[in-house]
């Protein structure tokens, strides 16, 4: 098969992983800065380009697209999906997954477990906001945050109008959630391929700090997920209609969370903690499932 990775940038981790994982499985792999692609919409034939160099006779996609280009990033998934390229994760789902508002209102929707969420544009709510998510304290997130960057854990109340009334000020969109104070800064990554977790970590924040993402300083270590756990992961990746999906979930008392479904999650961290080839179970599932899969056909609405 001929499959594109979409990156940045060929020596991340991950992306050499799965470029290096296609190439053991006797594929014909390229990685394409989609930055630098451009395409032409014409009618019945869409086309992309790399330059001057036309994309074309690829069999599957796979999209690592940075938060930051998630917009141009998705136009050119759904562009090599209307050249009848099968991607990994499809365009509306990736777009789905960095919307937290969307992607929490489908969850729910569906009864994914959630932390309390309340979210509100007027000022005037701001008392309200923070008693709907059971008072401080209480995480204040940015919609459009990444790898725990614009999360903030207001200690007391007066902490969190401060965040709201300076977020608000910069007219940025925000997300207000209890704070679940027994997971003990602690969260698990399920990662889930094909709608199965095929490996799970446990992060665990430094001291003095609430954030366990490893870029934070977070360690991991190996986790055995419960039942529930398992199937609270790969119903949710199924719900936004992500095939590949990093799903990091709290321990609550009153059952698994959802924190936030990744589109785009890193492999270095969950196989180095596992010691399994994620990288190759991608590509073994682009094997079974790529040729079959042509076109958009994301499941779910929404």
């Amino acid at each position: 098969m001929k499959i594109a990775i979409l990156s940045r940038n060929k020596k991340l981790y991950s992306t050499n992983a799965l470029y290096e994982a296609g190439l053991k499985r006797g594929h014909d792999m390229r990685v394409i800065d989609y930055v630098r692609c451009h395409m032409e919409i014409t009618s019945m034939r869409p086309s992309i380009y790399l330059g001057s160099e036309k994309l074309d006779g690829f069999d599957a996609v796979i999209p690592r697209i940075g938060a930051t280009y998630t917009h141009f990033g998705c136009a050119v998934v759904r562009q090599f999906e209307m050249m009848g390229v099968s991607s990994v994760n499809e365009s509306v789902a990736i777009s789905r997954s960095r919307d937290k508002l969307r992607s929490l209102q489908l969850l729910a929707r569906k009864g994914i477990g959630l932390p309390v969420t309340g979210f509100a544009h007027d000022p005037r709510t701001t008392d309200a906001l923070i008693d709907q998510v059971g008072g401080a304290p209480l995480v204040i997130k940015l919609l459009e945050g990444t790898q725990g960057v614009g999360v903030v854990l207001a200690e007391t109340r007066q902490a969190a109008e401060s965040v709201i009334e300076a977020f608000r000020g910069l007219n940025a969109n925000i997300l207000a959630q209890e704070y679940i104070k027994e997971a003990g800064g602690a969260d698990i990554r399920c990662l889930v391929v094909g709608g199965k977790v095929v490996a799970a970590m446990k992060r665990q924040s430094k001291e003095g700090e609430f954030r366990s993402n490893l870029h934070r300083g977070g360690t991991a270590s190996v986790v055995k997920i419960t039942p529930e756990e398992r199937s609270t992961a790969t119903r949710a990746a199924n719900i936004l209609g992500l095939n590949v999906a990093g799903v990091d979930l709290l321990r609550s008392n009153h059952g698994p969370v959802v924190m936030e479904v990744n589109s785009s999650p890193g492999l270095e961290g969950i196989e180095t903690a596992t010691g399994k080839d994620i990288a190759k179970m991608i590509i073994e599932f682009i094997e079974k499932s790529g040729k079959e899969k042509k076109g958009t056909r994301t499941k779910g609405k929404g």
